[in-house]
């Protein structure tokens, strides 16, 4: 294995703690959703939708997930009831996903709960600390995004 230089060492070192970071919240999420009868992703594509119906593709765009994954969520949104596939006068195979009214009553039971962790979580970590995480985090997403981030 090829030794890391001081500098890709730390940036191995944050990638390490926003994959756990990742988890940790896909966890909380999990918790948050569960008694609306959703898992985090499922929360994720219904907050994507509920209030302008999108394709598939769409959502995958907007979330940074692959399409097939988005489809899959989508699909058992569906067939569960909390979603339905509607026609897309712009196109006529990519139909649009949006919220059932089961769907908007289980999004806004999680966003209550949502709401209460959020301030919570607010008040440990404090103003500053929030905005150096999100400014770090953009930062980082920028350098990935660009021409040979990935």
């Amino acid at each position: 294995m090829a030794a890391l230089s001081p500098r890709a060492l730390d940036v191995s070192e944050l990638v390490i703690e926003v994959f756990r970071a990742n988890g940790a919240l896909i966890a909380a999420g999990d918790d948050l959703a569960r008694p609306a009868g959703l898992t985090s992703t499922r929360w994720q594509v219904l907050g994507v939708v509920d209030e302008t119906p999108l394709t598939v593709a769409d959502v995958a765009r907007t979330m940074g997930l692959r399409r097939q994954s988005v489809q899959q969520t989508a699909d058992a949104l569906v067939r569960d009831g909390l979603a339905v596939y509607r026609d897309n006068p712009k196109h006529r195979r990519a139909k649009l996903i949006a919220p059932t009214p089961a769907g908007l009553t289980a999004l806004a039971s999680v966003e209550r709960r949502h709401a209460a962790w959020a301030d919570a979580l607010a008040d440990r970590l404090g103003p500053e600390t929030i905005a150096a995480a999100r400014s770090a985090l953009h930062e980082l997403l920028s350098a990935l995004e660009a021409p040979h981030g990935r």
